[in-house]
């Protein structure tokens, strides 16, 4: 502006000028060839101002990513993908990738669990360690992946696995309008989308949103995201769904998570019947969010194997968290029920029925201590009450007695050396088991 500013008056200088030394006509022909140089040089700056901003938006998307971890932002319950710049491993050498195309993200973390009652069981773990990439095509088209290895050593003989956990191509439609294809995270809770150990209070995920909801659900299909300036947010999609043929016959797998014991993950997952997905939140508010999500879907998938092929699922759940000053507060409750099961029990599976529903809840609270620097001490308390199985259809007078609800207190703190690496100690009281009380310590990361 301070160049075309100057041009103009330059411009207006030389006219008075050469209209003392040169006819009208003459002073009228010199005036349109400047006002052609003023349009062309308009045109460049124009181009400038463009290529400058599509830059600073490459370079803060990244910084995003890198170095936005502190719990006390502002909510962002973003997909990985939102910060992670989409990559690729191969293209036409004849191409040359634009600035800043390719992108390398991840997080590790390491566990440590000692049961208060029984040391011998004490045990450490490489949890997990995820591995991410992506690549920009252009300013409207990514692509990104994340590659998961749990417990450090994958064979037939040991209890790692390696799997995908996102897997998709994200194109923004217009401004405030994105689509994703492929295998991504679902938009529901606050840590199915964000489970970086630095953005979650507690050496392990909590159990709401690992019973309930299951922890990093993935499933593959088409889903949109739309934003608006006013800070409403909403999500919908269809995707695959859950197959009730691998539900088994031992309850220790479906007491620990009814919807995690049958999910498919992408891997030659039964279509048949899908799921279909909505979520809402609202983020007008600084420090404030609060939404929900609702899913339905078939899990019978047509299968003649089984008693109830058209059988179903839905999950809801609502979320509010408040950010202010140095507290940070939040709760979340869930509620899962499965519908026409009760041929599938009464068919013989009696040993492991199928619940009628399944629920749970949390509250949390956390509390910035002291910060110095990128170093702080945030103190945290959590109360949680689940229940994985409420009733059983199909069985009459021979369904099992419902469980009581599990209730269980954690108290801890997250020591930040930086905002993307935080150490964490927590202990952990299960208020109708005490066999299961734990004290757990961590090492976390992003980047």
């Amino acid at each position: 502006m301070k160049l075309q500013t100057t041009l103009i008056a330059t411009a207006v200088a030389l006219a008075c000028q050469v209209g003392h030394a040169q006819t009208a006509k003459e002073v009228a022909s010199e005036m349109r060839h400047m006002r052609e140089e003023l349009r062309q040089l308009r045109a460049e700056l124009e181009v400038l101002k463009k290529q400058k901003s599509q830059e600073a938006a490459a370079a803060s998307t990244v910084t995003a990513q890198s170095s936005n971890s502190n719990p006390f932002t502002p909510t962002e319950r973003t997909s990985v993908s939102e910060p992670p710049v989409a990559v690729a491993t191969h293209t036409n050498q004849m191409t040359e990738p634009a600035p800043n195309a390719v992108n390398l993200f991840g997080y590790g973390e390491l566990n440590f669990t000692r049961p208060k009652n029984n040391i011998a069981g004490s045990e450490a773990t490489a949890r997990r360690a995820v591995l991410g990439f992506g690549y920009r095509f252009n300013d409207r088209t990514r692509f990104a992946a994340e590659l998961e290895v749990e417990h450090a050593v994958v064979s037939k003989d040991d209890s790692g696995e390696v799997a995908f956990e996102q897997l998709y191509v994200e194109h923004d439609i217009s401004d405030g309008l994105t689509a994703k294809m492929g295998l991504f995270l679902l938009p529901v809770g606050y840590m199915n989308e964000t489970h970086e150990p630095t953005r979650y209070f507690g050496v392990t995920r909590n159990l709401v949103e690992t019973a309930i909801i299951p922890s990093t659900w993935r499933e593959l299909g088409l889903g949109f995201r739309g934003t608006q300036d006013s800070g409403l947010r909403w999500d919908a999609g269809v995707v695959t769904s859950f197959d009730l043929t691998k539900w088994p016959t031992d309850s220790a797998e479906t007491k620990e998570s009814p919807l995690g014991a049958i999910h498919q993950e992408g891997q030659k997952a039964k279509a048949a019947s899908l799921g279909y997905y909505g979520a809402l939140n609202y983020d007008g508010i600084p420090g404030v969010n609060f939404g929900g999500s609702l899913f339905q879907g078939g899990i019978g998938q047509k299968q003649p194997t089984i008693a109830s092929p058209n059988a179903s699922v839905t999950l809801a759940e609502v979320h509010t968290k408040w950010q202010i000053g140095s507290w940070d507060l939040s709760a979340l409750a869930a509620q899962g029920r499965f519908h026409d099961v009760s041929a599938f029990n009464a068919s013989g599976n009696g040993v492991n029925p199928v619940p009628d529903q399944f629920r749970g809840w949390y509250a949390q609270a956390a509390y910035r201590l002291w910060r110095k620097g990128d170093t702080s001490l945030v103190p945290f308390t959590r109360y949680e009450r689940i229940n994985t199985g409420l009733g059983y259809s199909g069985l009459g007078g021979l369904a099992p007695a419902n469980d009581p609800d599990t209730k269980v207190w954690t108290l801890g703190a997250s020591y930040y050396l930086h905002p993307q690496v935080v150490v964490k100690m927590d202990v952990q009281k299960y208020q109708n088991n005490s066999a299961l009380d734990r004290f757990n310590m961590g090492l976390g990361f992003h980047y």
